[in-house]
């Protein structure tokens, strides 16, 4: 990724420019990327990209019938095998 600084910024916009609309680029500020420019079209993938894995976390009230059907089936499993040891 091309970094610049917020100064080559102000002084050179246009080749900043020109190249964030080619790829990703930071803009540092005292050594740190502050900020990330890119293409909207690699903005709006990530967006779908993130959007398509949502939620990534549930609770026993929002997750999926079939995710606590497999969870039971699991629990059911270790219960099983731990009472074949006890014995």
């Amino acid at each position: 990724m091309k970094e610049f600084s917020f100064s080559d910024l102000n002084r050179r916009s246009g080749d900043v420019l020109d190249a964030a609309l080619a790829e990703p680029v930071s803009l540092v500020k005292r050594g740190k990327a502050k900020i990330v420019m890119l293409p909207v079209e690699q903005y709006e993938r990530m967006k779908d990209r993130a959007r398509s894995h949502e939620p990534r976390a549930f609770t026993l009230d929002t997750a999926p019938d079939e995710d606590i059907e497999n969870l039971m089936v699991g629990f059911q499993e270790i219960i099983d095998e731990a009472e074949r040891d006890r014995r």
